[in-house]
C-alpha cells in the first residue's frame, strides 16, 4: 500500500515502521500496510524490511527472525515469546508470541481478541 505525503502533492512513499529501542526485534507499523518494502525509523539510514503479509496500524512487525521460544523484545524489554517461527516481516501478534506476563492472552483471536478457550453450551 503506498501512503501519500503529509500535503497531499508529493510523490507517494513507503509505508514506515518505528523501532522503539536499539535492542527490539519487532517494530511497530505506522499506518495499515501491505505486503511489500516499509521503511523503519530508528535503524540505520536507509534501511527498510519487506513486509511478508499485511500488518493494521499499531502491530509489530519482526524486524528480523525469531525463531520458536525466543523472546519478542519491544521497548528493550521482552514482551512476549515466539509460539513458532518467526520470518523477518512477518506480523507480530497473538497467533505467533504469547506473553510472558499472563497464561492466556494467546489464546485470543488475533483480529477480534474475543477468547478461543472459551466454549459456552
Amino acid at each position: 500500500m503506498q501512503e501519500s505525503s503529509d500535503t497531499g502533492t508529493g510523490p507517494a512513499r513507503r509505508p514506515r515502521g518505528l523501532r522503539l529501542h536499539a535492542d527490539d526485534n519487532v517494530a511497530v507499523v505506522l499506518g495499515n500496510v501491505q505486503p511489500g518494502p516499509i521503511d523503519i525509523l530508528g535503524l540505520p539510514q536507509g534501511d527498510a524490511i519487506v513486509a511478508l503479509e499485511a500488518v493494521a496500524q499499531g502491530h509489530k512487525i519482526a524486524l528480523s527472525p525469531i525463531a520458536e521460544h525466543s523472546a519478542v523484545v519491544k521497548c528493550g524489554v521482552a514482551i512476549g515469546f515466539a509460539t513458532a517461527p518467526i520470518a523477518a516481516g512477518a506480523w507480530v501478534h497473538t497467533h505467533n508470541c504469547r506473553s510472558g506476563l499472563d497464561e492466556r492472552s494467546h489464546t485470543l483471536d488475533p483480529h477480534s481478541g474475543a477468547p478461543t478457550d472459551t466454549h459456552y453450551v
